[in-house]
């Protein structure tokens, strides 16, 4: 069953339970699709990279609502990214990214700061299922100025 048909099987049930802000993720998971495909032939790879895009952005907008103190929007935006978690790939833990870093460092060479270009090139080439923010933070660490 492909993502699609995931999401649109969800939004039936979701119907069916009257779960309105599960109904309405996923409505929004969707109309991301169809606006890149309007006949949702897009590849799951695609697919996950819109999923991760929105998911960026609902993290962000949850960090601003939780600086501003509105709880009520805070959990309705935890609530969202659960949602949209069930649709992406279990992320990597902290030490399984620090090995795909120092096994891309050593790959490409790199030395200095100058070259985290390249190792974040290297580390998506190695495994595209880490979180890039994590990845970019790890590799400043461990090369030197």
């Amino acid at each position: 069953m492909t993502i699609i048909e995931q999401i649109n099987h969800g939004i039936k049930e979701a119907m069916r339970s009257r779960d309105q802000l599960r109904l309405d993720t996923l409505r929004m998971l969707k109309s991301k699709i169809l606006a890149v495909d309007a006949r949702s032939n897009l590849p799951d790879t695609e697919v996950l990279k819109l999923f991760k895009t929105y998911f960026g952005n609902l993290q962000e907008a949850l960090d601003h609502a939780q600086v501003a103190n509105r709880p009520e929007t805070v959990e309705k935006l935890k609530k969202e990214l659960n949602v949209v978690q069930e649709f992406l790939p279990i992320a990597l833990t902290s030490e399984e990214t620090k090995s795909i870093v120092v096994q891309a460092i050593a790959d490409c060479g790199a030395k200095t700061k100058k070259d985290v270009g390249l190792v974040m090139k290297s580390i998506m080439k190695i495994n595209n299922k880490v979180d890039g923010k994590l990845a970019k933070d790890l590799a400043d660490q461990l090369l030197t100025d």
